[in-house]
């Protein structure tokens, strides 16, 4: 086996969502299925831990932003724990980045934003699933059949208040590259009043 590439401060530069959002590029670029994926880590206020997957829509210079019905598991548990972590993982290209930090809701604007440019049959499902409830399939393939009917391609859908973004704001992003040996490069960023602070971890 070939060592694999090295990774330093350098490469990633001094922004790492900037890095983040470059690495996913690579990712989609070497023909990853859906390269925005993330594995999204809640626990109750108790600390009983859950883990599921979502899809990351935006990431900018406030922190990494996913959409959900805020009634279901997560949201429930964002709401009453805020603090959250997600895993990205490409295995293809031995690379990982682990993020910690804090949830809130996005504001309206972006919720509603994010609504419109979904896909017609994905709002209505949206509106059909009450999310982390038991259901039948039968009556929740009803359930948008009917919602289908009462709004055809092309009208307006409502987006339902239950349903919106989730911001993570991250204080802790880590990169992993995989090499030779198990040699691994690990670099975590952690926040600072002044920006972020980068050190290199033991693989």
């Amino acid at each position: 086996m070939e060592d694999l590439p090295k990774l330093t401060p350098d490469d990633l530069g001094d922004d790492p969502l900037q890095a983040y959002v470059d690495w996913v590029d690579e990712a989609r670029d070497a023909g990853v299925t859906d390269p925005d994926a993330v594995v999204v880590a809640t626990a109750t206020p108790d600390g009983a831990p859950s883990a599921r997957a979502v899809l990351v829509r935006v990431v900018d210079a406030d922190g990494m932003l996913f959409f959900t019905n805020r009634s279901s598991r997560k949201g429930r548990e964002l709401a009453a724990n805020d603090q959250v972590a997600l895993t990205a993982v490409w295995t293809s290209l031995h690379r990982s980045v682990r993020v910690e930090g804090t949830a809130e809701w996005s504001t309206e604007a972006e919720s509603d934003a994010y609504w419109d440019s979904r896909p017609h049959g994905s709002r209505l499902a949206a509106i059909a699933s009450p999310q982390s409830t038991p259901i039948d399939r039968d009556a929740l393939q009803a359930r948008w059949e009917e919602l289908s009917r009462a709004h055809p391609e092309g009208t307006p859908i409502p987006r339902p208040e239950r349903w919106g973004g989730v911001r993570v704001r991250p204080t802790s992003i880590e990169f992993w590259q995989g090499r030779r040996f198990r040699l691994h490069d690990r670099l975590v960023y952690r926040r600072t009043t002044d920006g972020w602070d980068v050190v290199r971890l033991a693989p």
